[in-house]
């Protein structure tokens, strides 16, 4: 038998006698017999409901107290006006993130694309880079890899790297997450862009969409570099080389400078060099501008 069943046991029996006593000074039958029934009967009466309604009563008492305890220690409290203690974790990560001018995260696609070195010491961007140590994780990882094409974009990411850290007009810093695993890369930086309230630096699409829905402010430098070719309307004359040919028949492929691609009508003929072309049309895709334009003069 446990404590909590000998304390109701105890309880059932004084109740049960104090009934029993009641009993015999306020019910008197004149038959003896039956007054002593009726004292039983009581005195069992009030020692069964005791042992199920006192637990029940001292249950609602304590909870009530407890309570009343705590609104009153608020309230005290309160009017005391005493200093909140913050979560130290919390702090540590609002001052450092106070401390950061203009802060963008880092991605590792942005890295190996290499052109955010030029964007950095041209002074268009300013402020406090941060590249997550698991950027640095995710481009070992690249530049160990077994094919050379990635390989060599794993170690150009660090090169890129290294520029930026030597240029004077903006601030880098590599930040240590304690984090190893690369599961869940774009996830983790998105969080922490949101935290810090930083913006994205990418050219990766589908993290461009996630962190346009994340409500996360994405700097595209594939955007970027769309956005300053020198427009080309039609009947401009161009000098290129056809390096290539077309999807469709007859055509050649040539490549202005910035990287904008110039579809030349009946150009497949002179592969490897160079034409005079003028301007048709141009078309704006999601992967960037096309040109179309027409032999002129050869």
């Amino acid at each position: 038998m446990n404590v909590q069943a000998i304390a109701r046991l105890v309880i059932g029996i004084v109740f049960g006698t104090a009934g029993y006593y009641l009993a015999t000074v306020f019910v008197n039958p004149p038959e003896e017999g039956v007054r002593q029934g009726v004292r039983i009967i009581l005195a069992i009466f009030a020692g069964g409901l005791s042992m199920y309604l006192v637990p029940l009563i001292t249950k609602w008492v304590g909870y009530w107290s407890s309570l009343f305890s705590k609104r009153v220690a608020n309230e005290i409290i309160s009017q005391l006006r005493l200093p909140r203690i913050p979560n130290p974790v919390r702090i540590g990560i609002d001052r450092e993130s106070k401390k950061w001018v203009n802060p963008m995260v880092m991605d590792t696609s942005a890295l190996i694309d290499g052109r955010i070195a030029d964007i950095v010491e041209s002074g268009f961007l300013y402020g406090t880079l941060i590249v997550p140590d698991i950027v640095l994780s995710e481009m070992r990882h690249i530049a160990d890899s077994s094919e050379g094409l990635k390989r060599g974009k794993g170690r150009r990411g660090f090169d890129v790297l290294e520029r930026i850290k030597k240029s004077k007009g903006i601030k880098t810093i590599i930040y240590d997450t304690g984090q190893n695993s690369l599961k869940n890369v774009d996830d983790r930086l998105l969080k922490m862009a949101k935290m810090w309230r930083a913006k994205m630096i990418t050219t990766d699409f589908n993290l461009n969409k996630l962190a346009t829905v994340s409500g996360v402010k994405i700097l595209n430098v594939n955007e970027l570099s769309n956005s300053i070719k020198v427009p080309l309307i039609p009947g401009e004359e161009l000098n290129v080389k056809v390096i290539q040919e077309g999807k469709e028949k007859n055509q050649g492929i040539a490549y202005l400078p910035d990287g904008t691609m110039i579809v030349v009508e009946e150009g497949d003929k002179y592969l490897g060099k160079n034409v005079s072309v003028r301007v048709s049309r141009s078309l704006q895709t999601a992967a960037g501008r096309m040109i179309f334009a027409k032999l002129f003069k050869i």
